[in-house]
């Protein structure tokens, strides 16, 4: 059975890395390759809530994950499911950096 994030339409994936936070968050955690970066450790110049408000959207579209490690949210790219739903789609981001 099918999750409602293995559902999330291309349309919503673009739409999410449309937004220049966003896409410089994914941006970041390609340069980190497979490890994940805390949430107080990118760099961003919104408020907290605003940055906060772009990692939801991102979670939402199914791009990144969280994992609480203590007081802290962890972040990666979801690489693996990302690739094999929309290959290619990575590769662009990063290249277009």
């Amino acid at each position: 059975m099918k999750s409602a994030r293995d559902k999330v339409p291309l349309e919503q994936v673009l739409k999410s890395l449309g937004d220049p936070v966003r896409l410089s968050i994914v941006r970041q955690l390609l340069d980190a390759g497979n490890h994940e970066i805390a949430c107080g450790c990118f760099d961003y110049e919104v408020a907290k809530a605003t940055f906060s408000h772009h990692m939801a959207v991102l979670e939402e579209a199914g791009i990144v994950q969280a994992r609480i490690d203590g007081t802290r949210r962890m972040m990666s790219l979801k690489l693996d499911e990302l690739n094999k739903k929309f290959p290619g789609l990575l590769a662009l981001v990063a290249s277009h950096a």
